[in-house]
């Protein structure tokens, strides 16, 4: 009878703690309100693809400024590092050996003029005696000879004179281009030998050339079409901007005549102007090039993709507001958004964030936003205006 009791009381108080303890499991999981994200739809945008080349800029002429007469420099008449002008004197070599040249043969020309009439009163007296046999053949052809000998000597004194007069100019040594030049490798005091002692260089800064090698299939799947004419524009990416705040740009000016047989590729030019001062020949610089036609391209916000290890990755919204990972293959960046290459399907929802705060298997709820593409161009800009191309090349 006391068993039977003891067993009762202990069946009832375990279906108590049973009942207690599932109160407590509903009370502990409440079923808080889903996480709001913003969402974007994915959309087709008219898009050119952008194609990437490494080059250094080049100065389009450099100069080794070597002088063209022996002697000693005087003078000089640049500061280091500054901007010269074309014809502007730089230095200046003893001018008093090549002076005294010039004046010796001023004087042997001035002696020779005298010679030079004498002979011809000699030859046409000698001619009027011939005409009136009063002086015989050979006499007269001595006479004559003697003249055009006289001629010869004044011939050969000008050109030596004008020679002398030149070594006498070379002797201020000027700038042969307009650019910027570099500090004196030889200053005042020392001899110099004409065409060996460099000066000083030079180089032109109105302009830049950077040149690049496209790749054999690259050119007939993009660029067959361009030619020098075309004046196709290519954009710096990574250098600073020019003073209005605009990218910089440049045109394409060469395309060479061949490709190289060794290498598979051809060798294009691009040219900077109006903001090549910004510019330093030598410079590590990378370009970008759009190809000629424009496809259909799924975009997305930049700030959507997230990364995993090395894969590229978004998180898209199910039927049920569930949020799925997908591996994307990603494309051109252009300003705050990015084309996809794979993965994606127009009027699909991408999370417009980023992973940051989400992940996989979460329930969500939505709030669709609308992409701003007015700021954004996906195709390059026309010659008159790409000068505010798009900011896909940063």
């Amino acid at each position: 009878m006391r068993l039977a009791q003891t067993t009762a009381v202990l069946l009832s108080a375990a279906l108590i703690l049973a009942g207690c303890s599932e109160q407590a499991s509903q009370q502990a999981t409440p079923q808080g309100p889903m996480m709001t994200i913003d969402v974007a739809s994915v959309q087709m945008q008219p898009a050119q693809r952008w194609h990437s080349f490494t080059t250094r800029l080049e100065a389009p002429s450099k100069v080794a400024l070597k002088s063209r007469v022996s002697g000693q420099i005087t003078q000089t008449f640049f500061s280091e590092g500054e901007q010269v002008q074309k014809g502007q004197p730089l230095f200046q070599i003893d001018p008093r050996p090549f002076a005294a040249q010039v004046d010796r043969l001023k004087a042997q020309l001035i002696s020779n003029s005298a010679a030079l009439a004498q002979a011809e009163r000699e030859a046409q007296r000698a001619q009027r005696l011939l005409a009136k046999n009063a002086m015989s053949t050979e006499q007269a052809g001595q006479r004559d000879a003697i003249l055009k000998q006289r001629q010869a000597e004044r011939s050969a004194l000008k050109a030596e004179l004008q020679a002398a007069e030149l070594d006498l100019a070379f002797a201020t040594i000027r700038s042969p281009i307009n650019g910027v030049i570099s500090r004196a490798e030889i200053t005042v005091g020392n001899h110099i030998t004409a065409g060996q002692d460099v000066l000083t260089r030079i180089v032109s800064n109105d302009r830049v050339y950077a040149y690049f090698n496209v790749d054999e299939r690259t050119w007939y799947q993009d660029f067959a079409g361009i030619n020098a004419q075309s004046q196709a524009r290519v954009i710096l990416q990574n250098l600073r901007k020019s003073a209005e705040g605009e990218a910089i740009t440049g045109r394409i000016d060469f395309i060479d005549n061949e490709i190289n047989a060794r290498t598979g590729t051809l060798r294009i030019r691009a040219v900077f102007d109006a903001v090549a001062h910004q510019l330093k020949p030598g410079a590590f610089a990378r370009i970008n090039l759009a190809a000629q036609g424009a496809s259909p391209t799924a975009i997305v916000p930049e700030r959507a993709i997230g990364t995993d290890l090395k894969n590229r990755f978004v998180l898209t919204v199910d039927g049920d507001n569930t949020l799925q990972y997908r591996q994307v293959q990603l494309g051109e960046r252009y300003g705050e958004f990015r084309a996809i290459q794979s993965g994606l399907e127009p009027g699909e929802l991408v999370v417009a964030n980023g992973p940051a705060r989400v992940g996989p298997g979460m329930k969500v709820s939505v709030n669709e936003i609308p992409l701003n593409f007015s700021d954004t161009r996906f195709v390059m800009a026309p010659a008159q205006d790409a000068d505010n191309a798009l900011s896909a090349a940063r």
